[in-house]
């Protein structure tokens, strides 16, 4: 069971470097059942936060229909702010176990709990994101050396697979950031929120996760994907409520991989 209280700065840095456990291929699909329970246990709170996720994919839905070659840069926007709206999640699912009430207050300024650490953090993916949008726009700049089409005529060329070069380069591209990031924020946020763990050891020990548990690991990540996608096909609504699911999924997911500190 999670800490009541997270340990203080000087406790923090003598703590053990995070043992990692084994889990199984199915332990993903369990995440997700327990994520749909914090839900429901706590729906006025995770859905104050789904609704937020909801109005990030507007925008960038929105600037997809008028610039779509800026969709990975605003993309990249909604991909860095996940992580830190989803720790009021985590804070839900934390509270939860500890038999705590569901309660949205305490969870808007969780990030306080270890802000040094957490804005480290922020500034890694931050440099991270900003490579990968300028990377997106080079391999546009390469393939398209005269006039960018409509957006009609490159949906087209993407559904006929007609410029199959730019597609397999840039998810290519894409998929080597979206994998860095994966693996440097497994169980992150939430070893710094529930432990007071610096970010350089958090990091680490989502890689070393990753390492140790790659098949389990990529199904999550699947999972990740293929929700997020349903989300923005069903008009944005979807997201406002497996955007949630994903957030209290992860806390149970760092439970999983990571043993518990000794009483």
């Amino acid at each position: 069971m999670a800490q009541q209280t997270p340990p203080t700065e000087e406790q923090a840095a003598s703590l053990p470097f995070p043992t990692i456990r084994n889990i199984g291929i199915g332990a993903p699909f369990r995440w997700i059942a327990r994520g749909f329970s914090d839900l429901k246990a706590c729906a006025i709170a995770s859905l104050f936060y789904g609704f937020c996720f909801t109005g990030m994919g507007l925008l960038v839905t929105f600037v997809f229909s008028h610039a779509y070659q800026y969709t990975s840069a605003v993309t990249t926007g909604f991909l860095l702010l996940a992580p830190f709206f989803a720790m009021g999640l985590y804070e839900l699912s934390r509270r939860r176990q500890l038999g705590e009430p569901c309660a949205l207050g305490p969870t808007l300024t969780v990030w306080r709990r270890n802000l040094g650490n957490i804005a480290l953090f922020a500034a890694v993916l931050t440099v991270i994101f900003l490579i990968w949008a300028r990377a997106s726009l080079v391999v546009f700049a390469m393939f398209y050396t005269q006039e960018l089409p409509s957006l009609s005529g490159f949906l087209s060329q993407v559904v006929s697979l007609e410029n199959l070069e730019f597609l397999v380069v840039y998810f290519g591209v894409g998929a080597i950031f979206a994998l860095l990031v994966f693996a440097v924020s497994v169980v992150s946020i939430p070893l710094m929120l529930d432990r007071n763990q610096d970010a350089i050891t958090s990091m680490i020990a989502s890689i070393r996760a990753l390492a140790e548990n790659p098949l389990p690991l990529l199904v999550w990540a699947f999972l990740i994907v293929s929700l997020t996608i349903v989300g923005f096909l069903s008009f944005h609504l979807g997201l406002a409520v497996l955007m949630p699911v994903i957030g209290h999924a992860t806390w149970h997911a760092y439970r999983d991989l990571v043993e518990p500190l000794p009483d």
